[in-house]
């Protein structure tokens, strides 16, 4: 381990190591930030066509209907493969468990720590009782802060898909939606997982995220719709339902179901690539740009983070464009992509954009929070309420922590791993967990 630290730079110390590669990596507390190295796990299949560097491409197009990933949109990355197997080879894989080595362990009020991934990005971060859950294009990490301790999940530990795009409890256990393998349950007695797929009544094999509600009722989003599991009975085939565009005559205005959430009054609130849905009574009703949400590309048009647009090597994407009008846009802009979703207690929506920054709905109707109003960035990939009550956007260029007169942003300059965070999560200790492309920023303490 210690050999690896000079490999990787002063500061940094390897979490697990496979034929030399570095897979997980923290950064001495205290450190000032250092500039990402280059990716050290390579990828055996072919990338797309070039992304901005904020954003590296996750993997090839699964398809003609599955996109590529495109900047900050989910994307479907494939793992590192063999031309005859499909499954990554044994020398390209990092151990199962280890320790960080975090010199001195992680001081609870150093100013921050990295973790650094390798050629993964991370979509989703989730703490529990002191254990951090860190969702990556390359499987599920736990982490323990007070041990140092990690352990790694993929497809050795029986996950059907090592991409991971989120993580949460479910029914007291740990739930994760993946990339293809459909909604896994973790089983901590025996280290495997229980898989929920499309034979037991799931839409979709990919699954971005998971809800119960008060009542009981579990809700998936996927890309082909959003199931809904009466009582939580994932056992029972018959208590299965899937809402699609066509069943539900467009009051579910998109088939790809990015964000869930609950309402104070039980509504469920749905981000999906065509706008934002509330179903609610058994009645549906849909909010799209037409409607006010995001800002127009006038407004935007200038602060636009990525200049590569998705439309122009995904038929997927192309079509929507067509199809919601945005054709002339040649840039990486569709408000109408709900892509990270809040909902507050007293009913407040809010709505994290694709170029059209973050709609704010009261119920009446909407308002746009843009770079022109201190937003860092116009793409919002994530949002978080903490224990606390304060709202923090992700943006393409930065973290902002909303408050009364604006917004305070957050960058490199303050700890972040990266400029572009695609996931937040804050801890009981008052700690934020940050993640990006390549890597995680444990933060102290955010003010």
């Amino acid at each position: 381990m210690k050999l690896a630290i000079g490999l990787l730079g002063a500061g940094l110390a390897l979490i697990g190591v496979a034929g030399g590669i570095g897979y997980l990596v923290g950064t001495r507390a205290g450190q000032a930030p250092a500039t990402a190295p280059p990716p050290t796990v390579s990828q055996v299949t072919p990338a797309p066509p070039a992304t901005p560097p904020a954003h590296p491409p996750l993997g090839p197009a699964l398809s003609s209907t599955h996109p590529a990933a495109a900047p900050g949109l989910p994307g479907h990355p494939s793992v590192p493969a063999t031309a005859s197997t499909g499954v990554a080879t044994l020398a390209s894989q990092p151990p199962l468990s280890g320790r960080a080595h975090v010199d001195a362990g992680v001081e609870p009020n150093a100013r921050f720590t990295h973790f650094r991934v390798g050629q993964r990005n991370v979509k989703t971060l989730f703490n529990d009782a002191g254990i951090t859950w860190v969702g990556t294009s390359g499987g599920v990490i736990r982490y323990d802060i007070e041990t140092d301790d990690y352990r790694l999940f993929d497809l050795r530990s029986g996950l059907l898909a090592n991409g991971i795009f989120h993580i949460g409890k479910l029914g007291g256990r740990i739930v994760v939606g993946t990339y293809g393998g459909g909604m896994a349950l973790l089983d901590e007695a025996r280290g495997g997982w229980d898989i929920y797929n499309i034979p037991q009544g799931l839409a979709d094999a990919f699954v971005y995220d998971v809800l119960q509600t008060r009542d009981g009722d579990v809700w998936i989003a996927t890309w082909s719709g959003a199931n809904r599991v009466t009582g939580g009975a994932l056992d029972e085939r018959d208590k299965w339902r899937t809402y699609s565009v066509e069943n539900t005559a467009g009051g579910l205005p998109n088939d790809w179901v990015y964000a869930l959430a609950e309402g104070p009054d039980g509504e469920v609130w749905l981000a999906t690539e065509g706008g934002l849905a509330r179903f609610a009574g058994g009645h549906w009703e849909n909010w799209n740009h037409e409607r006010g949400v995001g800002a127009s590309y006038a407004e935007v048009r200038d602060h636009v983070g990525f200049s590569n647009d998705p439309a122009d090597y995904s038929r997927h994407h192309s079509r929507q464009k067509q199809e919601m009008g945005l054709q002339d846009v040649n840039v990486a802009y569709n408000p109408n992509y709900i892509v990270a979703l809040q909902v507050d207690a007293d009913g407040t929506v809010w709505a994290g954009t694709w170029g059209g920054g973050l709609a704010q709905f009261d119920g009446k109707g909407f308002r746009n929070f843009t770079v022109a109003d201190g937003l860092p960035g116009n793409h919002v990939f994530a949002l978080h309420r903490d224990r606390e009550g304060r709202l923090w956007v992700g943006t393409n260029n930065g973290l902002a922590l909303m408050k009364s007169d604006g917004f305070k942003v957050f960058t490199t300059d303050d700890g972040l791993f990266s400029n572009t965070v695609f996931s937040l999560h804050s801890a009981a200790d008052g700690s934020a967990w940050i993640g990006s492309f390549g890597g995680v920023a444990r933060i102290a303490r955010l003010e």
